[in-house]
């Protein structure tokens, strides 16, 4: 039976990920920074909490993450750990940059210090490549963060570039584009619009506030992407994949999509509110998942439409 440990299970990538491979049989360890006081919702929403193993473990602790990847032996490691929050990052960046690119370095280097053949994926982010404009971003696009979370991301990127080249470790980043599911938290856009549309559809009187809503993003459904994941770690050889649907819309389209489904006219709902605008935005995220076709057999069934759609329903369903 194959070992993986997931940094970061308690996501929404985390808890699809141990779903996806309980099923294929492995035995799955998770890490939390306290797993004796975190809930682990998303777990039992999946009703998978009593099948996984869970440890407590700190990313920015190297002596933490050894104790850790010597008590579990793990056969794949999927690091997705880390502040997760783009528009948090702007307020907390060095805890973003800490979490997310010493807690990556401490993995690799751990890694390399059991010398073990121990599989590593990392989850990337297309916050990297920052304003793309009308050109769909590849594995050979150039970074240009705009945040302090994509900062730190492209750094996480580039020390696994460097420790698979430098060490030979099987170690490859993911540059997933957004992605989204029901176990999305409302602190996302994304949840925060589904959950208001439902409220008002069921006799709310609050309105729907939000900033810059000409933003375009290539949006796809989170299970579908955990699958590219575990497929990149199945490969003979490492290598980083865009994961992507490879079609944008905008944040306009995304509300008028969700109010639409609960047959709600978005236009008298919502309201523009500047405070909520970022330092900097990127107005277009565009992804070319080819590679990631050609090599890993992966493609996005489920679009923009498709994924509001099924979030819509999991909320009603759960109200």
């Amino acid at each position: 039976m194959k070992k993986a440990l997931i940094c970061g299970i308690s996501g929404q990538d985390g808890a699809y990920l141990a779903q996806l491979l309980l099923n294929q049989g492995y035995s799955v360890c998770g890490t939390s920074r306290d797993a004796q006081i975190s809930s682990f919702q998303n777990l039992i929403h999946l009703g998978i909490r009593e099948q996984v193993k869970l440890e407590s473990m700190a990313l920015t602790d190297f002596r933490s993450v050894l104790q850790v990847l010597t008590k579990i032996q793990p056969d794949e490691i999927y690091n997705l750990a880390g502040q997760s929050s783009v528009g948090l990052s702007f307020g907390q960046p060095v805890e973003t940059l800490e979490s997310i690119a010493t807690g990556t370095l401490n993995l690799l280097e751990a890694v390399r210090f059991l010398g073990k053949r121990i599989k590593l994926y990392n989850a990337g982010s297309s916050e990297c490549f920052g304003d793309t404009g009308s050109i769909a971003a590849d594995e050979n696009t150039p970074f240009r963060p705009r945040s302090p979370y994509a900062v730190a991301k492209a750094t996480a990127f580039w020390e696994v570039a460097n420790y698979r080249e430098a060490y030979g470790l099987f170690a490859c980043s993911g540059i997933l584009f957004n992605h989204e599911s029901p176990l999305r938290p409302e602190r996302f856009v994304t949840q925060k619009i589904v959950a208001t549309a439902c409220r008002i559809a069921q006799g709310s009187t609050e309105q729907l506030y939000l900033g810059n809503m000409q933003i375009q993003r290539d949006w796809g459904w989170a299970p579908e992407y955990i699958e590219a994941m575990y497929l990149m770690l199945q490969q003979q050889h490492p290598d980083d994949y865009v994961i992507a649907t490879g079609e944008s819309t905008s944040l306009e389209d995304f509300v008028a999509a969700a109010f639409a489904s609960v047959n709600l006219d978005w236009q008298e709902h919502t309201v523009i509110d500047n405070s909520l605008l970022r330092p900097t935005d990127l107005a277009v995220g565009r992804g070319n998942p080819a590679k990631a076709a050609n090599n890993l057999g992966w493609q996005a069934k489920y679009k923009m439409k498709d994924v509001v759609q099924m979030m819509v329903e999991a909320r009603l369903a759960k109200s």
